[in-house]
């Protein structure tokens, strides 16, 4: 028996069947989806993400096209599990015995379409994805493209590009994530000063607590407060309060 065509259609439905009008008030005010706030204007349904991530996991054949169907939906669920399912098919494409490097490189081309037109548009749909898609296919090739996205006016375009350099961080590599650090140290946006403290900390935890401490020491006179905070969360009392009294 042929195994019917999966759609977003489909997805929609079955995020529609848990959705619950309380936790949709909930998320609305937890994601700051009011007049001048971040994600103003999105639309949510009251679906939490383990809930979502299930029912993503249930159409992991669907069809790229499907896919950006979700990501142009106004409705944030919607596009977290096409984000996720996304994630899925990367992943499956880059394994040694389902390696398909043409279809990684479609994907990749559709998240940046989708990056580019504003549909990862909170800080949660760029955590998911951006280490997932961009940072596996460019661990190995030029990382130009992160130089551009971080040049961007768009939160969300250099929010990938910081995020995407947690795969290579993962993988030892410290260098691309001091790059972006370094262009975005002045960039007072609070979800970028969380990336880049969240990056620089990671660098200290999973590289070298040394690489970490070697770009304090030039670089925290002029970081934000934020960011210095979080970059030294895991350093000991005494040096933490030596970098934060450096501004």
């Amino acid at each position: 028996m042929i195994a019917p065509v999966q759609t977003a259609a489909d997805v929609r439905q079955a995020l529609a069947e848990v959705a619950d009008s309380a936790d949709a008030a909930h998320l609305q005010r937890f994601f700051k989806t009011g007049p001048g706030e971040y994600g103003e204007g999105d639309v949510f349904i009251g679906v939490r993400v383990p809930m979502t991530r299930a029912i993503a996991k249930r159409f992991a054949a669907l069809d790229l096209t499907e896919i950006d169907d979700l990501l142009d939906s106004p409705v944030h669920e919607e596009r977290l599990a096409g984000l996720v399912i996304l994630n899925a098919r990367f992943a499956k494409a880059a394994k040694p015995r389902t390696l398909d490097v043409a279809a990684q490189e479609e994907m990749v081309r559709r998240y940046l379409d989708a990056v580019r037109r504003g549909r990862v548009n909170n800080w949660d749909l760029v955590d998911v994805s951006a280490e997932n898609v961009l940072g596996p296919w460019l661990l190995d090739r030029p990382r130009d493209l992160l130089v551009e996205l971080a040049a961007a006016d768009s939160l969300w375009e250099r929010r990938v590009a910081l995020l995407t350099t947690f795969a290579f961080i993962k993988a030892g590599d410290a260098s691309t994530t001091f790059q972006l650090c370094d262009q975005l140290l002045t960039d007072r946006r609070d979800l970028i000063q969380k990336a880049v403290g969240w990056m620089l900390r990671e660098v200290g935890k999973r590289v070298d607590r040394a690489l970490l401490t070697g770009f304090l020491d030039e670089h925290a006179p002029r970081m934000g407060r934020t960011a210095l905070s979080y970059a030294t969360e895991h350093l000991d009392a005494a040096e933490r309060s030596a970098y934060r009294s450096a501004r």
